[in-house]
Formats: C-alpha cells, structure tokens, sequence
C-alpha cells in the first residue's frame, strides 16, 4: 500500500462531519510526521480536506471524492466503501443529483392503503422523478435477493406516481404536466447484475454517470409517466 492509500484509508476511517485532530489521524497512519503533513497538505490543495491549525475537516461529497480516488489507487472496493456511513450514503446521492440540476428531497413518506412507505430520495428534473433507495450491503446479494430489492422500489415508484398531486407533498413534479417517476437501487457495491426487470441498480461509485445519461436511456428502464390535469391543478411549463 503507498503512503498515500495509506492516509487516505486513515481519513476515511477518522472523520466525519466534525473536525478531527490531525494526531488521531496520524494514528492510523504510521509515517513520519512531515511525511504525512506533505501529504495532507496535498490533498487539501485538490480540494478533498479542510484544513486548519491542528484539525481536519472532511464533508460528505469530499468522503467520497477520497473513497474514489483510493479505489483509483488500488484500494479494496469492498473494505473501502463499508467505510462510507448510511446516513452520507444518502447524503451522497443528493449531492450527486443537485451537481445535474435536480431538485432533492430526501425520506419522502407516503401511504398506500394501511402500509406506509418512504422513499429515501427523491430528484426532481423535468420531466424525470428519480426515485432512488440507498442500500448499504455488506456483502454480494443472491440474483433473487437483488430481484426482490428491484420490485420494491418499482413498486414504491409506482405508488409515489399515483399518490401526487397531493396537498400534503411538497415535491415540485407534481406542478408538471407530466412526469416520468423512475426507481433505482443506489449500492454501495458493485453488481454483476445492473438491471432486474428494467430496474437499475448502480453502485455509487457509477451514479453520476448513471445520472447524466438518464434522459438518453430513460425509454429502456422501468419508469412511470403520469400526466397531471386534474381541475385547478397549477401547471408549470
């Protein structure tokens, strides 16, 4: 492993949202202190760390242009993304969406019959509704487990599409006139399957590509158009 990878699964390990002292992280990483200060003040340089008198601070989007770039390196996909936490898992979907101009809303509840569901983001870019479910695997999923996966969430797509437009939702597609509702599964690993029954599932590692060529590849995945034109419905065109 480079003394790079090195500091770069050390940082992976020590920070999250509050700033750290520069010591705790030297302590998963065992090089000299100029060494290591060389090092940080690089990637403070790329715009990966925050850096400041003895502290070092690292945000949700830098976590994983840190996890990207130790993949890049040589690093274990799997060790490496189970680094990642669920809470910025999400965190990282939504910044991924707003980069190409989507409007974000995460965990959005809905009630179908007696059963209440939620979606754990949802982005809004004319006319697509992306409707993405974040799972943090530890390990591969069986074919029939990720099938299983996929259908829920087409299922919760589905019911998001019928539930709007409603009083209660302050999601924007619903002033469209129409909308194409489309369910991913976001993973934090790599599948050898991208697709059940028209579902993607994307490792997070490959959903801004994923992302930025959705309007060209939207007729070939499952997805839900509803036109709204209801009486006194406001449309926005």
């Amino acid at each position: 492993m480079t003394a790079e990878l090195d500091l770069l699964i050390a940082l992976l390990k020590t920070t999250g949202s509050d700033r750290v002292p520069i010591e705790d992280v030297k302590g998963e990483f065992r090089i000299a202190s100029d060494a290591a200060m060389k090092l940080l003040r690089k990637l403070k340089f790329e715009g990966l760390i925050h850096l400041d008198d003895n502290f070092v601070q690292v945000n949700a989007a830098m976590r994983m242009q840190l996890t990207i770039k130790a993949l890049a390196l040589g690093a274990d996909i799997e060790s490496t993304t189970k680094l990642l936490r669920w809470q910025e898992f999400e965190e990282i979907a939504g910044i991924a969406l707003e980069d190409n101009d989507y409007v974000v809303q995460r965990n959005v509840r809905l009630k179908h019959g007696e059963n209440r569901m939620e979606i754990d983001v949802v982005g809004c870019r004319k006319p697509i509704v992306l409707c993405v479910d974040c799972k943090h695997w530890q390990r591969s999923l069986s074919p029939s487990s990720l099938e299983r996966i996929a259908e829920a969430q087409a299922k919760r797509t589905r019911v998001l599409a019928d539930y709007l437009p409603n009083v209660a939702s302050t999601l924007v597609c619903q002033k469209w006139r129409t909308a194409r509702f489309v369910p991913v599964v976001l993973s934090l690993l790599h599948c050898s399957n991208r697709f059940h029954n028209n579902v993607p599932i994307v490792s997070i590692l490959q959903f801004q590509d994923f992302v930025s060529q959705l309007p060209v590849n939207i007729t070939a995945i499952e997805h839900t158009e509803r036109i709204f034109g209801h009486l006194g419905h406001a449309f926005q065109d």
